[in-house]
């Protein structure tokens, strides 16, 4: 049996309470998988159903009276929730998949706001086009960034990324033709289906419950958008999956294992590297033309760095290279903030607590991929040299026990 099936953490000497906890979760989390992987297609596409139509009633009232009782639950499902968790996915793409540490997201994220913010308030473009224009201008900004930088690896590719995210937002500060500091303000909202059919119209008012028309966007109500935002994660999440049990994606797994062994073996790793920045750029610029969308405004400081130090935060947290995980992880970064708002000034030290209690339980992520794990144990976890090596709660007593 392989290496990576076979490597196991043992702990000498007595067990540490904390990793007696992770070893709960983990036998808990690997039993689930066990089940799931002998599901037959029936029962997988079933949950997937069952999942989507829970999704579509997370707006409800009476869910955001507990999970965001001082926040408008409905808004920050949208964004901060729903954008984080595409950017994540798209991020993930990077980082997750291909092993390359991108401190720089933001930018295409930006690209596309401003993509939705140009063609739809200044040139008046259809808000379906402008998805597709945004989409395409965001992976060539991902091949301009990848194309003279993916020979550096590790932290100096991080400190070229972020260098990219700030020369967007500083060169979106200094244009005034597309207003700069002030942004651009007065975007169009997207098509509502009566906008395209007279005979639309039956279909909103039959939809039309307690108050709530999914198909017509405006300013007050965000839902609309949450449901748009809902329809581009099912896309994207399959379009990664697809990605990931491909040619494409077994390069990728071997490029972030070992890069040297996989340009020995003939894989063209520059070339997988690029459409892994192209490919993430462009689930980035996607999230960045919804957000404009909504928004009906946007400004340079709404793309500052911090905002990729979280999205690659989520990643880490939820469980790298894992498409669940992920998303569990940018779903706690964005509703944790929230939640506590409560405590006001205290709110930023709860979060931080919170995130250190988790990555201390699970160094490897809440929800990682077996692979991810096994490799992040061997030491050779991708990211460069930065995440490679990822100790546990049992410090310097980890061993790798490989069984033959």
């Amino acid at each position: 049996m392989s290496t990576l099936e076979k490597a196991k953490p043992a702990v000498k000497g007595k067990q540490q309470p904390l990793r007696k906890v992770t070893d709960l979760f983990g036998d808990a989390s690997d039993r689930a998988r066990d089940w799931w992987g002998v599901q037959t297609g029936v029962v997988r596409w079933s949950v997937y159903l069952a999942l989507i139509v829970a999704a579509l009633f997370l707006p409800h009232a009476g869910i955001g009276s507990f999970m965001s009782p001082h926040s408008d639950w409905q808004s920050i499902l949208f964004y901060p929730i729903g954008g984080y968790i595409l950017l994540a996915i798209g991020l993930n793409v990077v980082v997750g998949q291909a092993g390359l540490l991108d401190l720089g997201y933001v930018a295409f994220f930006a690209v596309g706001g401003y993509t939705m913010a140009v063609l739809g308030k200044i040139w008046g473009w259809n808000f379906w086009e402008i998805i597709a224009v945004g989409i395409v201008l965001a992976a060539l900004s991902g091949i301009l960034l990848g194309a003279p930088t993916l020979r550096l690896r590790g932290d100096y590719l991080a400190i070229v990324t972020l260098g990219f995210g700030e020369i967007i937002r500083i060169s979106a500060t200094n244009t005034d033709s597309i207003g700069g500091p002030n942004g651009i303000a007065g975007i169009p909202h997207p098509p509502n289906v009566t906008d395209w059919a007279v005979p639309a119209n039956g279909l909103t008012e039959a939809l039309d419950l307690d108050g709530l028309k999914p198909f017509t966007y405006g300013a007050l109500d965000t839902r609309p958008y949450y449901y748009l935002l809902v329809g581009a994660i099912v896309l994207t999440i399959v379009l990664a999956k697809r990605l990931e049990h491909s040619r494409v994606g077994r390069a990728w797994a071997a490029i972030r294992e070992d890069e040297d062994a996989a340009e020995l073996m003939g894989v063209p790793t520059f070339k997988f590297k690029l459409a892994s920045f192209a490919i993430g750029a462009a689930f980035g610029g996607l999230a960045g033309v919804l957000y404009g969308s909504q928004a009906t405004s946007i400004i340079p400081e709404d793309f500052p760095f911090i905002l990729s130090a979280t999205i690659l935060a989520a990643v880490v947290l939820g469980g790298s290279g894992n498409i669940p995980g992920v998303m569990l992880g940018a779903f706690l970064i964005a509703w944790i903030p929230e939640r506590v708002r409560g405590v006001e000034e205290y709110r930023v030290m709860v979060f931080g607590a919170a995130l250190v209690i988790m990555m201390a339980l699970r160094p490897e992520g809440i929800l990682p991929s077996r692979q991810r794990k096994a490799e992040l144990a061997e030491g050779s976890g991708g990211m460069g040299a930065m995440g490679a090596e990822v100790g546990g709660p049992g410090g310097s007593d980890v061993e790798i026990e490989v069984k033959k």
